[in-house]
């Protein structure tokens, strides 16, 4: 599929396996941004994106506490941004997002926090809860170099 694009994500396994599909498609000096609500699965789609660049077994814990966690690939570092405590856009910057963009890749969960302040090769994507049995809806919104990517899932 050519981005944008709506993706129906019906259970945890196919959320996962949109994870892996965007790590084969994540390039150097750009950022994947997540946002929905919580419980929604972006931490099920980081987890497999991670794992997917690294090793299957790549042990990613939610940076909710520790703010980032940083990881090495085949291809660049990557680093995984938890934005949902800080209080300022410009404490992302303080803890390393621009140097993490000029070496690597970046994870972004709750990019909502920047104020407006995303880098500008991003896919945005919004995972929003379905009603019942119909599971989630992802929107991928591509910016920057994502414009026209083609997608496989």
């Amino acid at each position: 599929m050519i981005l944008p694009a709506e993706i129906a994500l019906p259970d945890e396994a196919a959320t996962s396996r949109l994870g892996a599909a965007l790590a084969t498609v994540l390039r150097d000096g750009e950022a994947i941004c997540l946002t929905g609500p919580l419980g929604a699965g972006k931490s099920t789609v980081a987890r497999a994106l991670v794992r997917t660049l690294t090793t299957p077994c790549e042990d990613v814990p939610s940076p909710t506490f520790t703010l980032v966690q940083f990881y090495e690939t085949v291809a660049f570092p990557l680093a995984h941004f938890d934005l949902y405590r800080l209080t300022s856009p410009d404490e992302a910057y303080e803890i390393g997002l621009d140097e993490a963009l000029d070496e690597g890749a970046v994870l972004i969960e709750w990019p909502q926090r920047l104020e407006g302040r995303l880098p500008p090769d991003r896919l945005d994507i919004d995972i929003g809860l379905g009603d019942g049995a119909d599971g989630r809806m992802a929107r991928l919104t591509p910016h920057g170099a994502w414009k026209g990517r083609t997608l496989e899932f």
